[in-house]
């Protein structure tokens, strides 16, 4: 680290990052984190505190990891390499295949849940889609099923928009939308706390300028055209959450198909 770096690091450290680190406890040093993507920017965060978050991959069929960070060879933005022993192969569309000695025998009394899962060459579909970077670091972009087709053909994950529209203070909960549709929008909720004070144009306002941060370095094709604040979170109760907090994109998309719809309106500007 230069000199002038290293010094306003140890004043930061000084100031702020000591009091956090002694939030957690104070001697957390290394975590690991699977389950849910996590965000670089929070990975690089902590980092930044000297607290290494090593992120995973994996899945019950394979019945453990089968990849990960380690504190020798680590990248934000990946789940790691693959631990030994592991296979990993990318099918065209970029959908993850594993195989291993963990690969689970089948599903219970279900063959042919087992048969799609599993092929003939003993590797696990995982249903997830990704790349590995030139340095062999598994990248993971979304759930095969959840990609984007737009009506103009072109693919885009959802999930990175979410993300990152989510690493916005004024942002709670978003779901984008466009498969067969000619361009991506979204649904949106806020933070409460973040949008005190705001009427309705200064909350829109402020997602809109959450959404143009967003698209500042994508492709046309990728980027938010349109969003709609919605009047509440997405929630367990509605049953539009699993109980892991992930998206249930078809039941939310029926619940609110009023606002959907008013999003591809043809009398929006």
């Amino acid at each position: 680290m230069p000199p002038l770096l290293a010094a306003q690091h140890r004043v930061a450290d000084r100031l702020v990052y000591s009091k956090i680190k002694e939030r957690l406890g104070g001697r957390l040093r290394v975590a690991n984190a699977g389950g849910a993507p996590l965000s670089r920017d929070i990975a690089e965060f902590f980092h930044a505190l000297d607290i290494l978050i090593l992120e995973g991959y994996g899945l019950s069929e394979v019945t453990t990891a089968a990849t990960v960070n380690m504190p020798s060879a680590y990248r934000f933005g990946t789940v790691g390499k693959p631990l030994p022993g592991v296979e990993l192969r990318l099918e065209p569309d970029g959908e993850i295949l594993i195989r291993s000695n963990t690969v689970f025998a089948g599903y219970y009394h279900d063959d042919e849940a087992t048969h799609q899962t599993i092929d003939a060459e003993g590797f696990v579909h995982t249903g997830d889609v990704g790349h590995i970077d030139k340095d062999g670091f598994l990248v993971i972009t979304d759930r095969k099923k959840d990609l984007i087709v737009t009506s103009g053909g072109k693919n885009v994950a959802p999930q990175n928009l979410e993300n990152e529209l989510k690493a916005h203070r004024i942002v709670s909960q978003v779901l984008v939308v466009g498969d067969r549709r000619p361009f991506i929008a979204a649904l949106v909720t806020v933070d409460p706390e973040a949008v005190d004070g705001l009427d309705e144009t200064g909350v829109n306002a402020a997602v809109q300028a959450a959404v143009e941060a967003v698209n500042a370095d994508r492709s046309r094709f990728e980027q938010i055209k349109r969003f709609r604040v919605l009047p509440r979170d997405f929630s367990l109760e509605h049953d539009e959450v699993t109980p892991t907090l992930k998206l249930r994109r078809k039941v939310i998309l029926d619940h609110f198909a009023e606002d959907l719809e008013a999003l591809y309106a043809p009398d929006q500007s």
